[in-house]
């Protein structure tokens, strides 16, 4: 239990005293605070399982503090204690997040199985992130392709945040799978079985935009003949993806900031607001800082949306990637790579091409070959004419790009980082057992190449 720290905060100094005796009596690692802004630097310099907060408190309430903490470390679970406690007390610091809600006098028996309550919870979302490491292929996430650092990085935080629902913001170029990572973030999170609603900012009116967004009353405007709910309302339980969150209105930007604050929408043409349970991961292609810089983004909503930051690295930036990404679009559009292959001179064009349009463009060239008729090899007169003439890069005949080849190591690494076990490496490619066997066979892979 020493790995998950206690923090009980409270400006009365003799139950900070009692508990700090109690806990540290039960074997829990606890640090007290008596002040609530102080708490609020201390939880965001390390890592705390549980906070106890105090209600009332001179510098900021503990609701205020519990707002701030759930901001900084959404992981962390908070408790509000009182001797002054309501029903509506309880019921707002559930809304906020609280985990559960205390009062005053202490019932120690309650508070150390509460704590344990939460650390056994956090202890098995650890392992399971853990065995989900260990499962986790090298080169893949769901759809996302890629054994380069970058991309393993991105795959990294992902498994950080399956687990609460933090803001993410994703930045990158056009083309670079920003809406593909928001929807694996939502089929990996505790919120898969909610909606995902993915809303393109840019491609809607100004005018239009709020109603989508939060809805509408009856009589609102002209011909808003009944109520309608947005996809705010829509996305309740789960995920809204705004993509193009850099295009939308200083106006729009206004309600979007409420929402994050508050966790509420106000319908266009309504006094009053409606609670929603959303998840917000926000896109964007441009330099969010110029656009803070320039008065076209505001810098508060910019912070409520990059509580979790995530950059998707444009093409050029990430070439030891290409050829899997290849093989992976030959599958995709073929149903199988087997006996695919492609030229070392078409391999060399591709990675020595700059891509403006990043993976996106990529996967069009491919599609783009098989809809041309090319057969079994890939070779340079079926690229496009501003890819098959730009340079070269050197591939000895020797290096020949074999599908084959690649799909006969990534199985024997596989099995490696298994440790032989057929089942568990099956997991790890997303294939049935069955075919690994086949596999296994048809490549003539032994204990000896594990």
């Amino acid at each position: 239990m020493k790995n998950h720290k206690v923090l009980f905060v409270d400006d009365d100094q003799q139950i900070l005293s009692i508990v700090q005796q109690f806990l540290s009596r039960c074997g829990f690692a606890v640090e007290t605070e008596s002040s609530g802004l102080k708490a609020i630097e201390r939880v965001r310099n390390q890592h705390f399982s549980v906070v106890f907060s105090d209600l009332i408190m001179p510098e900021i309430n503990g609701m205020e503090l519990l707002r701030r903490i759930k901001e900084a470390s959404p992981e962390t679970e908070v408790i509000i204690v009182s001797g002054y406690g309501t029903i509506e007390s309880a019921i707002e610091a559930m809304r906020l997040g609280s985990y559960d809600f205390l009062q005053k006098p202490i019932n120690f028996d309650r508070f150390k199985i509460l704590i344990e309550r939460i650390i056994e919870k956090q202890r098995l979302k650890e392992e399971n992130l853990r065995i989900r490491g260990r499962l986790k292929e090298h080169f893949k996430y769901d759809e996302l392709v890629g054994m380069s650092p970058k991309m393993q990085e991105i795959y990294d935080v992902i498994d950080k945040i399956s687990f609460g629902s933090p803001t993410v913001l994703i930045e990158g170029e056009s083309g670079t799978g920003k809406g593909l990572t928001a929807n694996i973030i939502h089929n990996n999170s505790d919120r898969r079985d909610g909606p995902f609603i993915p809303v393109n900012c840019g491609a809607i009116a100004e005018s239009l935009l709020e109603r989508e967004l939060f809805g509408h009353i009856k009589g609102a405007f002209t011909g808003a003949s009944k109520d309608a709910d947005g996809l705010f309302q829509a996305a309740d339980g789960g995920t809204i993806f705004l993509d193009e969150i850099a295009e939308v209105s200083p106006a729009v930007q206004v309600s979007l900031l409420r929402v994050l604050q508050e966790k509420r929408v106000r319908p266009v043409g309504d006094t009053r607001e409606q609670e929603v349970d959303v998840r917000v991961i926000a896109a964007t292609n441009k330099n969010i800082d110029e656009a803070i810089k320039n008065k076209t983004f505001r810098e508060d909503l910019f912070y409520r949306l990059n509580v979790i930051s995530i950059t998707m690295p444009p093409l050029r930036e990430i070439m030891e990637d290409i050829p899997l990404l290849v093989n992976h679009f030959i599958s995709k559009f073929k149903g199988d790579n087997t006996g695919w292959v492609v030229t070392p001179e078409a391999m060399g064009k591709l990675m020595g091409y700059h891509w403006p349009g990043n993976i996106r463009q990529l996967e069009n060239v491919i599609q783009r070959a098989f809809a041309m008729g090319v057969k079994e090899v890939l070779d340079v007169d079926d690229l496009p004419p501003e890819i098959a003439q730009k340079t070269t890069t050197d591939f000895s005949a020797e290096s020949t790009f074999n599908l084959q080849a690649i799909e006969k190591k990534v199985i024997m690494q596989a099995l490696g980082k298994t440790g032989g076990n057929k089942a568990e490496a099956a997991k790890l490619l997303g294939i049935n057992i069955t075919t690994v066997y086949r596999k296994i066979a048809k490549y003539g892979i032994g204990d000896t190449h594990i």
